[in-house]
C-alpha cells in the first residue's frame, strides 16, 4: 500500500492502483449504483485533457518532458477506451472507477481522470505510482482547468458522437420502413381512426407514413448538433478564466477541435456556458421527440398484428420467442415491447434532466453527472432499440392479404370510396339495409348489383391513385 495525502488527511491507496485519494474519497461517499461511467465521456474527458497539455506546452506553462509524457499517458488511455467502446475491452474500468451518481458537480471524475493520467505518466517515466512530485495529477494534468469547465465540454463531444449515432440508427429505422412501403403499396386494407372503422388505405401508405415520421425525427436530430458545438473549456471554474491565462483560452478550444474532428467552438460568453445548460433540455427534447414516434409505431403495429386468428392479423411480425408458459404456442410481439419501454425510459429521462438543469444555482449546476449519465444513456439506449427494432421486427414483417381483404370488405367504411361514383343517396340506402338486415356491407352491395368484388376493388384503388395490376 502506498500512502496518499490531501487536505482532509491520509488515505492507503493499492500500490497496484492508477487512481489516487480523490477517486479513494468518492469511492468512500457515494453508494455504488453498479453503473459506470459512459465510455464516451471518458474518452471525451481524456481528449479534453490532451488539448489541455498541448495548449499549456505551447503557451509555456508546461515543461517539455512532462508534457511528453502526459500526452502519451494519454493516448494510451484513449486507445484502451477506443476499444472498450468497440466491446474488446472492458479494462479501463480498473482505472474509471468513480460511480456516475456522485456529488461536487462531477469532481470526482474529473479527478479520477487526473489521476489515472499522472500515474499512467509515472508508469511510462519508470516512476512509482503516486510520485506526484514527478507529475502531479492537479498542478501539471488538471493545469489552466477548472472540473466546470471540462466536465461540460467533455459531455457536449460524447453528445455530439453519439448524436450522430443515434441519428444513423433512425436512418436505418427509416430504410425499413421504406422498404416496406414499396413491398405493401399493393395492398388495400380497411383505415382506422378512433380505433374505428375508416375509410380504405394501402398498408403501403401506412410504412410510407411511419417512415416519413421517422424521416422527420432524423431530421431534427442531425440539426440539433449544432446546439451543441459551443464548449465553455478555458473559463475554469464560473467562466470567468481565473487560473489560466489569455493565450490559452484563446487556443486550447482550437486545440480541441483538431483533436476531436468535431466543428467544436468556443462559446461567445463562457459564463453563461458554464452556469446554464439548457442547450442539453432543448436537444433531449428532441430525442424525446423521436421516443413518442417509435412508441407510436410500435403500438400501430402491435394492433395490426394482433391476435393473430382472434384479432386484427392484418400484418405478421417475426416470431422471436415463446410467449407464455402456460399457453403452448403464444408468441408475443417482445421486440416491439422492447423498444416502447426504452422508449418510456427515455421520457423518464426528460423529466429528470428538465428539472436538473432548472435545479442550476448561480454560477454552476451541481447535478451536472447525473445530466450527463441520463443524456448519454438516452442516446445510446434509443440508438440500439432502433437498430433492434429495424433488423428484428420491420425487416421480418409479412402481409395478410386475405385478412386485409376481408377486414375491407365486411366493412360499411368502404361505402364512402362509392359515393362519387353512385351518389350519395343510394350508398346511404345500401349501409342503412346492410345494418337493418345484419349482413356485411358486402354482400348489400353485391345483392344490389351496383358492381362485383373486382369492381369494388378498382374503384378504391382509383380513389387511392393506386394500380393494382
Amino acid at each position: 500500500m502506498r500512502i496518499e495525502k490531501d487536505s482532509l488527511g491520509e488515505f492507503q491507496i493499492p500500490d497496484d492502483a492508477l487512481y489516487g485519494i480523490h477517486t479513494l474519497r468518492s469511492i468512500n461517499n457515494f453508494p455504488r449504483s453498479g453503473e459506470k461511467i459512459n465510455l464516451h465521456l471518458i474518452k471525451a474527458y481524456l481528449q479534453v485533457k490532451l488539448a489541455a497539455a498541448e495548449t499549456n506546452y505551447k503557451c509555456g506553462l508546461l515543461l517539455k518532458e512532462k508534457y511528453d509524457l502526459i500526452s502519451e499517458a494519454i493516448y494510451e488511455l484513449i486507445t484502451e477506451t477506443d476499444a472498450c467502446i468497440k466491446g474488446n475491452l472492458s479494462t479501463i474500468y480498473d482505472k474509471i472507477v468513480v460511480d456516475p451518481y456522485q456529488g461536487g458537480a462531477g469532481t470526482s471524475l474529473n479527478m479520477n481522470i487526473n489521476e489515472v493520467i499522472a500515474n499512467t505518466a509515472l508508469q511510462i517515466a519508470g516512476k512509482k505510482f503516486g510520485d506526484y512530485n514527478y507529475i502531479h495529477p492537479i498542478d501539471d494534468v488538471n493545469m489552466s482547468q477548472s472540473t466546470n469547465d471540462t466536465f461540460p465540454t467533455a459531455l457536449k463531444i460524447a453528445s455530439i458522437n453519439l448524436l450522430r449515432e443515434l441519428t444513423d440508427s433512425f436512418a436505418t429505422l427509416q430504410n425499413a420502413l421504406q422498404k416496406k412501403e414499396e413491398e405493401f403499396k399493393h395492398i388495400l386494407k380497411l383505415g382506422r381512426t378512433q380505433y374505428q372503422d375508416a375509410v380504405p388505405i394501402t398498408l403501403g401508405q401506412e410504412f410510407g407514413a411511419y417512415a416519413q415520421a421517422i424521416a422527420r425525427d432524423r431530421w431534427r436530430l442531425y440539426n440539433a448538433e449544432e446546439r451543441l458545438r459551443s464548449v465553455n473549456l478555458g473559463g475554469t471554474a464560473v467562466g470567468n478564466s481565473i487560473s489560466t491565462t489569455k493565450e490559452y483560452v484563446l487556443n486550447v478550444n482550437n486545440i480541441l477541435k483538431k483533436i476531436t474532428k468535431l466543428p467544436i467552438a468556443k462559446s461567445e460568453d463562457l459564463i453563461d456556458a458554464t452556469q446554464n445548460l439548457d442547450v442539453f433540455v432543448e436537444v433531449h427534447g428532441l430525442v424525446k421527440a423521436g421516443a413518442v414516434t417509435v412508441i407510436k409505431i410500435c403500438n400501430d403495429i402491435r394492433f395490426l398484428s394482433s391476435g393473430p386468428t382472434g384479432g386484427i392479423g392484418e400484418i405478421n411480425i417475426p416470431p422471436k420467442q415463446a410467449g407464455s408458459s402456460i399457453m403452448p404456442g403464444k408468441v408475443n410481439p417482445v421486440i416491439l415491447e422492447n423498444s416502447i419501454q426504452i422508449c418510456e425510459l427515455v421520457k423518464g429521462h426528460d423529466l429528470i434532466i428538465s428539472n436538473i438543469v432548472g435545479n442550476g444555482n448561480l454560477e454552476l449546476n451541481p447535478f451536472v453527472p447525473l445530466l450527463a449519465h441520463l443524456f448519454l444513456k438516452s442516446l445510446e439506449m434509443l440508438r440500439d432499440s432502433n437498430i433492434n427494432l429495424a433488423k428484428n421486427c420491420i425487416e421480418g414483417i409479412t402481409a395478410n392479404e386475405e385478412r386485409c381483404k376481408l377486414n375491407l370488405i365486411n366493412s360499411s367504411a368502404i361505402a364512402a370510396s362509392l359515393i362519387t361514383t353512385f351518389g350519395y343517396d343510394a350508398i346511404q340506402e345500401l349501409v342503412k339495409y346492410s345494418y337493418e338486415n345484419k349482413i356485411p356491407f358486402v354482400k348489400a352491395l353485391m345483392k344490389s348489383k351496383l358492381l362485383d368484388e373486382n369492381q369494388l376493388y378498382q374503384i378504391i384503388s382509383k380513389e387511392l391513385g393506386i394500380d393494382l395490376e
